[in-house]
């Protein structure tokens, strides 16, 4: 009777565990779609919301694609074959959410003289949500100069602390094309920051 009760105790203490994605992906399959879903959302969306805020800069946008991206996910759970793991389909979503947003946002430039680098390292400096000392607003600023799958590729590599092998799988492509990548990315954040300094 004592162990009973302390595996209760004990039970009750222990901090909320997440579902594994297998478990979201049954429940999805015996009818319990909306429960699946909103244990989804609470496991990936604060993950999910920094690797697209990282990507667009402003909270709003990153804020507005993960919306989008979780309508995506609604609209197609069904239908996740489970091929790759339930995260890396979501990250692939966000992803080409991120990707396709800062395309837009490129085109809608044209006409003006502004870079889109330009117009994100201006927010930097003026959002009140961003808390980074001076050395990480340089270093955010010298990410942004890279090109947007290079960019992307370093974020996922540095700040998400993905492996080769995951990016591969989210982002399509070969792991030794993945680590060129980064490698050319950090030579590149480097060296500017190297040139701010001196």
């Amino acid at each position: 009777m004592f162990l009973i009760l302390f595996r209760t105790f004990i039970a009750r203490k222990r901090p909320y565990m997440h579902p594994d994605d297998r478990e979201i992906v049954a429940m999805v399959h015996t009818q319990q779609r909306e429960a699946a879903f909103s244990l989804l959302v609470k496991k990936h969306q604060q993950r999910l919301y920094w690797h697209l805020r990282k990507m667009v800069i402003v909270h709003e946008d990153a804020d507005d694609l993960l919306q989008n991206c979780f309508i995506k996910v609604w609209q197609n759970l069904d239908k996740f074959r489970g091929d790759s793991s339930l995260y890396t389909w979501i990250y692939r979503i966000a992803t080409n959410e991120a990707l396709n947003f800062l395309n837009k946002r490129r085109a809608e430039l044209l006409a003006s003289p502004d870079d889109l680098e330009i117009v994100f390292s201006g927010h930097i400096d003026s959002d009140p949500l961003y808390s980074g000392d001076e050395i990480e607003k340089r270093l955010q600023k010298s990410i942004l100069s890279l090109p947007d799958k290079q960019r992307l590729v370093f974020n996922m590599k540095y700040f998400d602390n993905l492996k080769y092998e995951e990016m591969a799988e989210i982002l399509e492509t070969s792991v030794g094309a993945l680590k060129a990548s980064y490698f050319h990315a950090v030579r590149k954040i480097e060296a500017l920051i190297k040139q701010e300094l001196f």
